[in-house]
């Protein structure tokens, strides 16, 4: 494992115009798991390799429920990413979380349906642990670099994963809330499971644009949504820049690098060879 940090950054809704890297190349990348959202854009930022991919493809094309999670994942692996940074808009289901903050979630409840959960299936089994599915580190440095640009930044969260493409129903809304919710998103799921699969660690930093429907009166309009969210991409950019000049010098090995260590449960005689060929990026590692 190499102790360089090559950064891949999934950028959702308002930024798709990149986060500003320098010596910027944009490359196609094949998967065998169908096509990305988009083109992978890498190049630097304060002297660390970045690799940019916005998760709704050029000009939000593409929404929450048809993103192809499974091959920007695995395009990003075979792009050489370390790890894996979100950006998101969300909805805040507490209070204290406001339109404008930033949440650095550390906890997912999933509420998708319908969406490919995983790179493994029939013919190779595999198991990893989702206990804890954001990366403590690359969180912690999230809210560190939000925190000196001046943004109001949560460490830690409940992120409540919905299919959409609508917003919840204020009951739902409101049962979220008693569930432990804090914030409510599209997106965060299965991408986080996958980056899991993928041995890649993840963290999602996510700007606040509204209140969701919880509070009586209220309902997520989208207009206002988008008038919070232009103003926070700016600082959202700023923010990446500043992890980067923070990051260790030299990346440290983090338990998440070997997650299917024991993970693979399907005996090498009885693996599917041609997943098994489809996983050679995700998996090879300890497929071979």
């Amino acid at each position: 494992m190499s102790d360089t940090w090559h950064i891949g950054v999934i950028g959702g809704s308002g930024l798709s115009a990149g986060i500003g890297l320098q010596d910027a190349q944009e490359i196609e990348v094949a998967s065998p798991f169908g096509l990305p959202s988009a083109a992978v854009t890498t190049g630097t930022l304060e002297g660390v390799r970045f690799s940019f991919l916005p998760r709704h493809g050029p000009g939000h094309a593409v929404p929450p429920s048809a993103v192809n999670y499974r091959a920007n994942i695995d395009v990003l692996k075979r792009c050489g990413v370390t790890d894996v940074v979100a950006l998101s808009a969300i909805g805040s289901l507490n209070p204290n979380m406001a339109p404008g903050h930033f949440v650095a979630i550390d906890q997912i409840i999933d509420r998708t349906s319908g969406r490919p959960g995983s790179f493994f299936g029939p013919g190779l089994v595999a198991h990893v642990s989702l206990a804890d599915p954001v990366c403590s580190r690359l969180r912690g440095g999230l809210v560190a670099a939000a925190q000196a640009e001046g943004a109001k930044a949560h460490d830690g969260g409940c992120y409540v994963a919905i299919e959409g493409p609508q917003f919840s129903t204020r009951a739902e809304s409101k049962l979220y809330r008693k569930w432990g919710g804090d914030v409510i998103g599209m997106t965060a799921m299965p991408e986080a499971r996958l980056a899991r699969e993928a041995e890649l660690p993840y963290a999602l930093l996510g700007m606040v644009t509204d209140y969701d429907s919880w509070r009586d009166g209220d309902e997520a309009d989208v207009a206002e949504i988008m008038a919070v969210m232009k103003r926070n991409v700016e600082l959202a950019a700023k923010v990446v820049r500043s992890l980067a000049k923070n990051l260790p010098k030299s990346r440290s090995p983090s338990p998440i690098d070997r997650a299917l260590e024991h993970a693979v449960m399907t005996a090498p005689a009885s693996r599917d060879p041609v997943l098994v060929a489809k996983l050679d990026a995700v998996a090879g590692r300890v497929l071979r």
